[in-house]
């Protein structure tokens, strides 16, 4: 899943990306309101993680032209502002939640947890396609029972697939999901994790879960039970 996080404070700033990207999210970060704006309009995120007060534009605006427009992008306010009445503007301009600084990490990522499985309409960490198991809060892969080794990238990438149950998404999509706006990489590199990740999680013998749509892109489907 991708953040963008928008933080005026470098060091906190710095430390924000570090957590997430340790944490397997894909995760860009900017320092005012403009250039988040700007991001926004470059790339698609799962989520923001918006301070309030911020140079050129504050949090509170972005978040209400954000809304304005349509888009529904979760947004986790985080300040040093913990008065309610902050609080309640935050929420009733369209935030989506509401964390007072400083805060602990593991709240932080259980709430972005929420945030994202909300949007979704999930209940659970748990992603299931066939007798593949995908739990995102502890990392790991399952199928059969099974644990499936896999690289962070191959679990991001799944984790996509499996958000996104029997829809194909384009080499296109999942770059932009995948890789932070910094990438200046090859779309070789999706064909690349995409073959590994079948060979993983469908092996020899076994329902094929990920499939390959030609000159459209991959999808990932419930077995039809014909190996």
């Amino acid at each position: 899943m991708r953040i963008l996080v928008v933080e005026d404070e470098s060091d906190l700033n710095l430390l924000l990306r570090k957590v997430l990207t340790k944490a397997g999210y894909t995760v860009d970060g900017c320092f005012d309101g403009e250039d988040a704006q700007a991001h926004l309009l470059g790339a698609e995120y799962d989520g923001i993680l918006l301070d309030v007060m911020l140079p050129k534009k504050d949090g509170y605006t972005l978040v209400k032209e954000l809304r304005d427009k349509g888009d529904d992008t979760p947004v986790l306010f985080l300040t040093a502002r913990d008065s309610v009445a902050d609080r309640v503007k935050g929420l009733d301009l369209g935030g989506d939640d509401y964390l007072v600084k400083p805060f602990d990490f593991d709240e932080l990522l259980a709430r972005i947890r929420a945030m994202t499985r909300k949007r979704v309409g999930l209940h659970t960490n748990r992603l299931t396609v066939g007798d593949l198991v995908l739990d995102t809060q502890r990392r790991l892969a399952l199928r059969g029972g099974e644990e499936i080794p896999l690289l962070p990238k191959e679990f991001s990438i799944l984790e996509y697939l499996m958000r996104n149950k029997e829809t194909v998404l384009s080499r296109e999509q999942i770059e932009d999901q995948i890789w932070n706006y910094d990438y200046a990489g090859s779309s070789n590199n999706v064909d690349g994790y995409l073959s590994r990740l079948r060979k993983k999680i469908d092996g020899d013998g076994q329902d094929k879960l990920i499939h390959t749509v030609r000159g459209v892109g991959w999808v990932i489907r419930e077995p039809d039970g014909r190996g």
